[in-house]
């Protein structure tokens, strides 16, 4: 197994659950040196799609992942890294436990741009099913967003 750790969407165990089976959480943990951001706005459903970008004055609430080999190449294709949109990047992960390194998908597109507030809505409510920090959701709810489709 390898370890993967999940800022977007996937934070949601039950989310993981579904798309990767066989690949149970590990726990939970930041990514120092990088931050959360928003880019691609033209590959997105009504606006940008989540990435990160290193950014040594910022962090990232993510969940950590056993992933099989098998669930690596479904959630590759869930994340779109089987057509280019995404690709993994090596990552070291701060949890409770000790550093560990994981990978993370970095979207391959220009930052830039808003999220829908759909999108934006779906992020802040996986990283409260990851129980990330009250504080940590409330400022994903308070992002800048597109407030209706394009």
């Amino acid at each position: 197994m390898t370890l993967y750790a999940a800022y977007g969407t996937n934070l949601d165990p039950a989310r993981m659950g579904e798309r990767c089976p066989h690949s149970p959480l590990r726990g939970t943990g930041w990514l120092t040196g990088w931050r959360l951001t928003f880019g691609g706005e033209h590959h997105g459903w009504d606006g940008s799609l989540a990435t990160i970008v290193q950014d040594p004055l910022e962090q990232v609430f993510v969940a950590v992942y056993d992933v099989t080999p098998e669930d690596a190449g479904l959630l590759d294709g869930w994340e779109s890294a089987d057509t280019g949109l995404y690709r993994r990047t090596r990552v070291r992960v701060a949890t409770m436990a000790g550093e560990v390194v994981a990978w993370a998908y970095v979207l391959d597109a220009y930052e830039g741009g808003l999220p829908s507030a759909s999108y934006l809505g779906v992020l802040a409510d996986a990283a409260e099913a990851a129980d990330a920090p009250v504080d940590y959701v409330a400022a994903l709810r308070r992002r800048a967003c597109r407030s209706t489709g394009l």
